[in-house]
């Protein structure tokens, strides 16, 4: 059966559907923050979150006029975010 799997894979890379395959099957890592990246302001405080992926991560912003700034340097976010959950999980568990 994994023969039969890598044998479909291999011919799925050949005409280029394979990455839009694993892609898919990657798991989403949830947005950690009750706050917005880009303007810290509380999730749902300006309606519903406007919720996306970047790559495999799951992004909420208080809304969709923060994507604009978001994809102008979303590594600088990205960074951003990760450094706020590390310090939320620290002080979660002293």
């Amino acid at each position: 059966m994994k023969k039969k799997l890598l044998l479909a894979l291999a011919a799925l890379a050949l005409i280029g559907v394979a990455p839009a395959v694993l892609a898919e099957e990657e798991a989403t890592t949830p947005y950690p923050l009750t706050t917005c990246i880009v303007s810290d302001e509380d999730l749902g405080s300006m309606g519903d979150a406007y919720v996306f992926k970047h790559g495999n991560q799951e992004i909420k912003l208080c809304c969709k006029r923060c994507l604009k700034k978001f994809n102008a340097d979303p590594e600088k976010y990205l960074k951003k975010m990760a450094d706020e959950a590390k310090a939320k999980a620290a002080s979660d568990n002293p």
